[in-house]
């Protein structure tokens, strides 16, 4: 977790480095368990505790928690406990857990009485950007208006900054920066991409990076991880894996993450399509062997699973 000069707190996700600022802190400084009054926080730590990896996610989740929590005891007697801004910004690439981490943190937010309704709304460019001048505006306020008392989640939010300057998505990207300060603890706004075109995007309004005071970065699974939530998949749809295919899965997935680009392989999302793909494979070679034993409706074989272009999107 990074300080900049203009007050974001940058936090990156699984690091192997221990750069946060608990390097500080003794090991026994930090608490392991919680009073019972705080509920919230344990059904959202049992509901993280089903996400591989992100380690230093559920713990700033705990973070965040308390800093709200105590806040709230500040001003019951009546010390300063001023209300800050939680907008934020995810950068990754496709199928890190973004949207996901971004539902949890409205339940969350939501029993923390911080969101009224503590709701989810995905967007994308086409949800804000209209047809003609003016058009854009209402879209987008009226896009806010829905969010109103949970999170506006918009995917691939660089996407409003690269049609040039004649393009309505600046129009859109104004708008939201109005509202992110006129109703800023009303709704709260995460923008969600790859680091680097996000990046770019914060230099289009010169309003726009101040307004994120937390900023998140999703690494990249590894191969181990990718194969624990495969596992986890299919252990929910009540099947498993071969040896055989297990070990064929692996292999392709050390090949695939080594050829395809960083923005091509779409990580947790490219091990479901491979998952759901085989599933149907299995499906017509039992139904082409009239074979029906339990052993054999719960295990998929190596010829069941399928490789191709498809599973990257």
């Amino acid at each position: 977790m990074r300080m900049k000069n203009n007050g974001q707190i940058s936090i990156v996700l699984n690091s192997q480095k221990r750069n946060s600022v608990r390097d500080t802190l003794k090991p026994d400084s930090l608490p392991q368990s919680f009073p019972q009054e705080h509920v919230a926080l344990k059904e959202i730590e049992e509901e993280l505790g089903s996400l591989v990896g992100m380690e230093e996610m559920k713990k700033m989740i705990k973070e965040i928690y308390a800093w709200i929590y105590v806040n709230k005891k500040r001003e019951a007697i009546g010390l300063k406990a001023g209300k800050q801004a939680l907008h934020m910004m995810f950068k990754g690439n496709p199928g890190t857990g973004k949207t996901t981490v971004a539902r949890i943190i409205g339940k969350l937010f939501l029993k923390m009485n911080v969101l009224s309704k503590g709701h989810l709304i995905e967007a994308e460019r086409a949800d804000l950007v209209g047809e003609y001048i003016g058009h854009t505006a209402q879209k987008t306020r009226d896009l806010i208006k829905k969010s109103l008392g949970g999170i506006l989640f918009i995917d691939e939010a660089y996407s409003l900054g690269r049609g040039g300057e004649k393009d309505f998505g600046k129009e859109a990207i104004d708008t939201l920066v109005k509202h992110m300060e006129d109703k800023q603890h009303e709704f709260i706004l995460i923008l969600a991409g790859y680091s680097r075109e996000m990046d770019h995007f914060l230099t289009l309004n010169p309003g726009l990076q101040s307004r994120f005071p937390l900023v998140f970065h999703f690494p990249d699974y590894s191969v181990d991880q990718l194969m624990e939530i495969g596992k986890r998949m299919l252990e929910e749809k009540e099947y498993l894996l071969s040896s055989d295919a297990e070990r064929k899965i692996r292999e392709h997935l050390y090949s695939a993450k080594n050829s395809l680009s960083p923005m091509a392989f779409s990580n947790g999302r490219y091990v479901r399509n491979i998952l759901e793909k085989s599933i149907r494979a299995q499906a017509m070679r039992l139904l082409l062997e009239d074979c029906y034993n339990r052993n054999d409706l719960i295990t998929i074989r190596t010829n069941d699973l399928t490789f191709t272009k498809s599973s990257a999107e």
